[in-house]
């Protein structure tokens, strides 16, 4: 089949609504695959609660060598309160721009090396091949991804992954992690009036944020990223103003770096905040690191340094992707994060992406393609 236009194909992805949750993503799911499948991959999808899927595409194949994994997910955001100016779901453009909600974040991204690789799918028998993974349900912890890595079989090999989420076209070697946690402090209600009949769980709380305000991390800095962070988030405690609070919760947000293990991180904390607080896991999102000299991300620095004007710097996102899944389910394989979408637009009013970084990752991915499969 011919190529898909890549601003075109943008434009159809953004006219699903698959704002997550409820995600609803298995429709723009359908429409890829069934455009993958007519131009000869191998196309499975796995269903992911009520009208939700994710999807997996193969097609060439070589013992020797594993394919190369290009992966992007499909679900949003939500719109926010303010009003946008262009309708969130037409792929409305204006100025070289294309607008919508998941036009940076990251549906531009995937309709960029779909349409690659469709273009170079007639070359791609006899080869290493390729291996398309889209994802439902990243925008809430990389679900999708996970329930894919937990179904044997499903996801094949892949000796090298490209992550097309939002970078301006800037090849990242990885990103942190997120590590979320609860901190629960528990007491005795009573009337407010006699609060020695009582036990205050937010007194309680209170004394453990004060120690995560002064809390540092044990754990050496990464070289390029530096130190995790913690960030107390959400803070909620009692029912009404006149009882004795016998709950209250804490909401801790931390980004990692690769030298810190997040079951480390747990186990420090539960003795630095004592046994007046339970620590309950909400997101746990390891972080993923490439080192900058592996020879094949020094082979996309070369593609990227003519997109590009001059040869890329090794940079780091502050955001995480499903890489931190796909990664480690494939045996650790060099990773990069590249994609079209502007960084600065995700999850932004008013959502767009730059029609010529679209047009120039195709490039892009279509030669990153081509130097992996030999063609």
């Amino acid at each position: 089949m011919a190529a898909p236009d890549p601003i075109r194909l943008t434009q159809d992805l953004l006219r699903f609504n698959t704002i997550n949750p409820p995600g609803a993503e298995e429709p723009c799911a359908r429409h890829i695959g069934e455009m993958l499948e007519k131009a000869g991959f191998r196309v499975t999808y796995h269903g992911f609660g009520t009208g939700r899927a994710n999807l997996v595409a193969t097609i060439g194949g070589d013992a020797d060598i594993a394919p190369i994994c290009f992966t992007g997910h499909i679900d949003i955001v939500p719109l926010g309160a303010k009003a946008w100016s262009k309708d969130p779901f037409a792929g409305e453009t204006d100025a070289g721009k294309v607008y919508g909600r998941g036009s940076s974040d990251m549906k531009a991204g995937v309709a960029a090396f779909v349409a690659a690789a469709v273009a170079l799918a007639p070359k791609l028998e006899r080869t290493p091949g390729i291996s398309i993974v889209i994802t439902a349900g990243e925008e809430t912890g990389c679900q999708g991804a996970f329930d894919l890595i937990r179904k044997p079989g499903a996801l094949g090999r892949a000796g090298a992954i490209v992550v097309a989420e939002p970078t301006g076209n800037f090849p990242y070697v990885g990103h942190r992690g997120a590590f979320w946690l609860q901190a629960l402090a528990h007491g005795v209600t009573a009337h407010g009036s006699m609060p020695e009949k009582g036990v205050n769980a937010v007194y309680k709380a209170a004394k453990a944020v004060t120690c995560l305000e002064h809390y540092h991390f044990d754990t050496p800095p990464h070289g390029m990223m530096g130190q995790g962070t913690l960030n107390v988030g959400t803070f909620t405690g009692g029912l009404n103003i006149n009882s004795v609070p016998d709950r209250a919760a804490i909401g801790i947000d931390m980004r990692t770096v690769p030298t810190q293990s997040h079951a480390h991180i747990r186990e420090s904390l539960a003795k630095a905040l004592g046994p007046d607080v339970q620590l309950e896991t909400l997101l746990d999102v390891e972080s993923v690191y490439t080192e900058p000299d592996d020879p094949w991300v020094q082979s996309v620095f070369d593609v990227m340094q003519k997109t590009l004007g001059s040869r890329p710097e090794p940079k780091t996102a502050t955001y995480f992707t499903d890489a931190a899944a796909l990664k480690p389910a494939y045996g650790n394989p060099p990773t990069l994060i590249l994609g079209p979408g502007e960084p600065h637009m995700a999850h932004q009013t008013d959502e767009y992406c730059i029609a010529e970084r679209v047009l120039q990752s195709t490039e892009a991915f279509t030669e990153i393609m081509r130097n992996w499969c030999r063609v």
